[in-house]
């Protein structure tokens, strides 16, 4: 392997190509330190012609490589495996602005742009970019679509393919398809752009995207509110798309336990609402009229809600500071359960009709199996996309208990999201983490158009190999 190290320095220049163990360490452990792996070396390329190249002199001597941005994810997609003949193509030095189209509504950026400088950058040219994680201060937007990344406004706007027109890719081959055009508009075939968003880096490593971009509203409002059950806040998210139609660019549901978890360790963050009820919903409505018109809508909303018996308490933010502590609150959940140690984390969607029962019966067989587990439940109901997260008991070693229980938790609640025909993955993607499970849930016939289009696009299995699909 010195031979390909030295050709990689004909590519790029010494010090963006790591082979020091201590220089390689941050790019080989995913955010949730479940996976540690081992690379031959990490290399930082700052153009598509140099990922190309790199691509290809992969390719000419049959090196895998694993595309990675932020390393934000949750299952292991941009991890290395422990053979330590992988390289790791981590793509931050990628993060120019090449265009913003202002009459086009759109904007031109690198793979390795961070999503925060993207939302800042379209704000100040007066426009709203509106994808939004919480790990937006530092995953980029190659990861985000190469995840198919949701958020909080899926609602509104919809995933990260939703907001894309076009791409820039590099193939297993190592040419770069150029695919950057700003059409909304383009019935020419296949649709490639869709083939690559959601793919993880294994069909091909995105480089750079043009996205949509959006009028920033005129007024936001936020609220939080108190149901006594899931179906409460089912019918009141009903209501709400009912009354307030493309205005509800929010609605997110947090459980009693979630949030007990969040005043555990982050006190500023308890909820305002008194009583702590069993569900706690905060939803937020954006207008391009004036501040009146929102706050009056959502005044008379939730009226009818009180009147009606869906909500038992609600507070309306009464400034934008006290609105961001409502959504720090719900962003916080995922950073309280990182403090409280080690758990098994489904990220999962469930179709609305069904998700009270999944709720219900999943709970239960839970606790019954596995006394004293601690349910974390949230997530953005508004898309049916839940955070149904398993804590160990309180005084149980997390990593004993996991160990013990993955497998069967697991199993207990995908079992449940195939009786409700929902999906094992919502937003976060397949990575390694759901690979084993991921011929059961999509079917044969699924499963194996997906390994003809794997085989067809990378015959070499050089892009992100085991990952999402294996040949």
């Amino acid at each position: 392997m010195q031979a390909f190290i030295e050709h990689l320095s004909k590519i790029l220049e010494q010090r963006y190509i790591l082979t020091q163990d201590e220089d390689k360490a941050p790019y080989l452990t995913d955010w949730r330190k479940r996976y540690i792996g081992k690379a031959l070396a990490v290399l930082l390329p700052s153009t598509s012609d140099e990922v190309a190249a790199i691509v290809k002199l992969c390719a000419q001597n049959q090196v895998a490589l694993v595309p990675q941005g932020g390393n934000t994810g949750f299952c292991g997609g941009a991890t290395p495996d422990n053979s330590g003949k992988q390289v790791v193509l981590n793509l931050k030095r990628m993060n120019q602005i090449r265009e913003i189209d202002i009459a086009n509504q759109t904007i031109t950026i690198e793979a390795g742009c961070i999503l925060r400088a993207l939302q800042e950058k379209a704000l100040e040219h007066g426009f709203l970019f509106p994808l939004s994680l919480g790990a937006e201060g530092s995953c980029m937007i190659g990861g985000n679509l190469a995840t198919n990344a949701g958020g909080t406004n899926v609602l509104r706007y919809g995933n990260a393919r939703d907001l894309c027109l076009g791409l820039e890719v590099v193939t297993a081959k190592g040419e770069i398809w150029n695919g950057i055009k700003g059409l909304r508009k383009d019935n020419t075939g296949y649709d490639l752009r869709d083939l690559f968003i959601g793919s993880e880096g294994t069909l091909g490593i995105i480089t750079a995207a043009v996205m949509k971009l959006y009028p920033l509203p005129v007024s936001q409002w936020t609220t939080l509110v108190a149901c006594e059950n899931i179906a409460s806040t089912i019918t009141l998210l009903n209501l709400f798309q009912k009354r307030a139609s493309s205005l509800l660019t929010g609605f997110e549901m947090m459980t009693r336990e979630s949030l007990d978890l969040n005043e555990k360790h982050f006190p500023h963050m308890a909820n305002p609402l008194q009583g702590n009820s069993p569900f706690t919903v905060l939803i937020e409505l954006s207008d391009h009229e004036s501040e009146e018109h929102v706050r009056q809508l959502l005044e008379t909303i939730l009226e009818e809600a009180f009147e009606v018996k869906l909500i038992s308490n609600a507070v309306i933010a009464s400034n934008l500071t006290q609105a961001n502590t409502f959504w720090h609150m719900r962003e916080h959940i995922t950073l309280a359960q990182a403090e409280e140690g080690a758990n098994l984390k489904h990220d999962i969607t469930i179709p609305l009709s069904s998700l009270d029962s999944f709720i219900q019966q999943t709970d239960a067989l839970m606790r019954d199996k596995f006394p004293g587990v601690r349910i974390i439940n949230f997530g953005h109901l508004g898309d049916g996309n839940l955070h149904y997260n398993i804590a160990p008991p309180l005084g149980v070693d997390p990593k004993i208990f996991n160990e013990t229980n993955e497998r069967q938790i697991h199993e207990l609640v995908y079992g449940q999201v195939e009786r409700c025909k929902g999906s094992i993955s919502a937003e976060h993607g397949v990575g390694q983490l759901k690979l084993d499970g991921l011929r059961a849930h999509k079917g044969e016939v699924a499963h194996e158009l997906m390994r003809a289009l794997k085989t067809a696009l990378d015959p070499q299995n050089i892009l992100n190999p085991h990952k999402v699909v294996s040949i």
